[in-house]
């Protein structure tokens, strides 16, 4: 009972990534006192057994069990939890009780030799198995030998990890199979890095005030550095026509002048919608040029797909009924009290749903024929669950590459609706916390409580988030909340400016003045960093340890450790890596002094069993050696570790444990 992770019963699957490890849970018990076993068995998506894992009980007493599968290739697995009788432990625990006391021996040695007999008899057993087996028969069955030495015959190191590798099982009982969807890398893995390409190359003609847009050409020359800072994907906001009608001008004022741009979201003019390129910015000739420039530097485009309309989109007057009318007979425009957004025609289902969802599919599809395999949705949150279910259900069953964020800031329960419903991953909270309470809380939730379906992205701006946290927090606050993005989760994403320490606010709003929703912002990076006033190495080196250490590409994987001090963060990631017929064990340490303003110092307890450490890992002194990724000092750590963390010098430790000492 209570197995997991299982979504709405395996109504829907839970998700997981080639290569990935999952945590598998069950309570199991048994009537009696003889030993349980449980187990936890992979099938790959033909149904054939892939992995079959000895499950551990969690807390005794509790009952809980868990373990560790890992599939290895996309597609629609499945997995089972067993449960039966250990007869091999059974007989051991009361042969080893009662002989060592001289009570009913014989007896015990007899039910030994029949245990041994039956699993030396078993279809399938290695030679070198049977042969144990009979051999430990032989010397159970021997009266003319001392008890303790017929004993030891039946539970020698050989004997136990013979039944360890294939035990003796009686009474077998399997939970269902429950569905696991194996998804491609790029759905929960993966740095992300959001620019506007009309900024990249736009330029000002200062005598005339007029301003040369970017395109697709000068923004591809932004592409080098974007790879070189190694993120995985570059995501551009909407690159449609903008419509004219009240189009917002600078700072979101109402008003806009005839060289302000507009709001990309504010989609749709006289030269098109959703399917049509804005002309300042190219052709589609322009845009494949960009997705392949992309391509060959290693990173995949994200494209927005944000289903609403300007007042000037060809949908308007094609298909009023895909929005909603009020009462006077106005188009209602999109609203969230007291922000107003004239500009912005929000799309209604209710009218022609079949029509409008088949519209949409068809402008997935064309982007996807232009190399688009991943959207980055906007708002996905005011558009009706099953709209998404069918959507992106079509759209995988002919292209399980296409991958689905939901930029959704709303309720936990819609967030995780959107996720059930199809959505690869989505926001997150993680902008919002800060202390380190609220970053404890947030890192157990999105790892151990909600992992199943829900994959965080933890962007750590966006043209509309702009956190008090980085608006006051100064350099080292960037760097502080670069670690915990970059370490916390899988996925993680950084807006174009905060390697430049933007950090600038409109007053009185949670975004940046001079908003580049609203105009050009054309930014000189290579000057930042010659000036050694960039962040994009401290970015570029977070990116390298990510590549280089795969506890960080797994979500479940996370352990929150005890600290002294109260803005002191301390969590672990550990994986052991398969690779052929060998397994190495990657455990990463992270630190990270919240407090952007103050030195910290204090004790950082650990939980030694989550750090999965082997005898050969420790020195004589019982310590072990750990190695800063970010600094590249070496320390001895164990139990209780002093550290002092300086936010203007290194904010952050990640630490790397060292393996194999002896």
């Amino acid at each position: 009972m209570g197995v997991s992770p299982v979504v709405e019963d395996g109504r829907f699957p839970a998700k997981a990534l080639p290569g990935e490890s999952i945590r598998v849970g069950a309570t199991v018990f048994r009537e009696g006192h003889d030993a349980l076993g449980v187990t936890a068995v992979l099938y790959d998506p033909q149904g054939t057994e892939a992995e079959r894992v000895p499950m551990v009980l969690t807390t005794p007493g509790t009952d809980r069990y868990e373990a560790w599968l890992t599939p290895t290739s996309e597609g629609a697995w499945t997995f089972a939890v067993e449960g039966w009788g250990d007869l091999y432990e059974t007989w051991r625990h009361a042969a080893e009780i009662k002989v060592g006391v001289g009570q009913d021996v014989e007896l015990m040695m007899a039910e030994g030799v029949v245990l041994f007999d039956r699993a030396a008899a078993e279809p399938g057993r290695p030679d070198s198995d049977v042969e144990l087996f009979r051999s430990a028969s032989r010397a159970l069955g021997n009266q003319e030998l001392p008890a303790e030495h017929r004993l030891e015959a039946g539970t020698s190191a050989e004997v136990l990890a013979a039944v360890a590798e294939r035990p003796l099982r009686d009474l077998v009982t399997e939970s269902r199979r429950y569905p696991l969807k194996v998804e491609r890398t790029a759905a929960g893995r993966g740095s992300w890095y959001e620019f506007f390409p009309r900024s990249e190359g736009a330029v000002l003609d200062p005598e005339t005030g007029t301003w040369t847009s970017g395109n697709f050409r000068t923004a591809s020359e932004r592409l080098e550095a974007v790879a070189g800072m190694g993120f995985d994907v570059v995501y551009l906001p909407p690159i449609h026509p903008i419509g004219r009608a009240h189009r917002k001008g600078p700072n979101n004022t109402l008003v806009a002048g005839p060289q302000d741009p507009g709001s990309p979201w504010a989609i749709g003019a006289p030269e098109g919608g959703h399917d049509t390129i804005h002309p300042d910015l190219g052709t589609f000739e322009d845009f494949d040029g960009f997705v392949a420039r992309a391509a060959d530097l290693g990173l995949e485009v994200a494209l927005d797909l944000a289903l609403q309309a300007s007042p000037d989109h060809p949908w308007v007057t094609a298909h009023p009924e895909w929005f909603t009318t009020r009462a006077d007979g106005s188009i209602a425009y999109a609203e969230n009290p007291p922000k107003k957004y004239q500009d912005i025609y929000p799309i209604n289902f209710d009218n022609d749903p079949e029509g409008l969802s088949l519209e949409v599919l068809r402008i997935v599809e064309l982007w996807i024929s232009h190399g688009v395999k991943i959207f980055r949705v906007d708002n996905p949150h005011t558009k009706p669950l099953w709209f998404w279910e069918w959507l992106i259900g079509t759209v995988n069953a002919k292209h399980p590459e296409v991958v689905f964020l939901a930029e959704a800031f709303t309720r936990p329960a819609m967030m995780q609706g959107l996720a059930r419903v199809g959505f690869q991953q989505s926001y997150s909270y993680f902008t919002w916390r800060n202390t380190k309470k609220e970053i404890e809380e947030y890192l157990h939730e999105v790892s151990h409580e909600t992992s199943a379906v829900y994959r965080p992205n933890f962007f750590v701006n966006t043209p509309d988030i702009l956190t008090e946290y980085l608006q006051f927090g100064g350099p080292a606050a960037f760097r502080i909340r670069a670690v915990l993005a970059a370490t916390g989760s899988p996925l993680w994403g950084v807006y174009s400016g905060y390697e430049l320490f933007e950090h600038v606010a409109r007053q009185g709003a949670e975004e940046y003045v001079d908003n580049e929703k609203y105009q050009f912002r054309p930014r000189d990076f290579a000057g930042a960093e010659e000036r050694g006033e960039s962040l994009a190495p401290y970015l570029t080196r977070l990116n390298e340890i990510r590549r280089r250490h795969a506890s960080l590409g797994d979500l479940q994987n996370l352990t929150v450790q005890s600290t002294s001090d109260d803005a002191l963060v301390a969590y672990t990631k550990t994986k052991t890596v398969r690779h052929g017929g060998s397994a190495y064990k990657d455990t990463i340490i992270v630190v990270v002094n919240v407090d952007p303003h103050a030195t910290r110092e204090g004790t950082v307890w650990l939980d030694l069993e989550s750090l999965n450490l082997d005898d050969a890992d420790f020195n004589e002194d019982g310590s072990f050696w750990v190695d800063d990724l970010l600094s590249g000092h070496s320390w001895k750590w164990g139990t209780h570790n002093y550290v002092r963390l300086d936010p203007h010098h290194d904010p952050a430790h990640v630490l790397h444990i060292r393996r194999n000492v002896k």
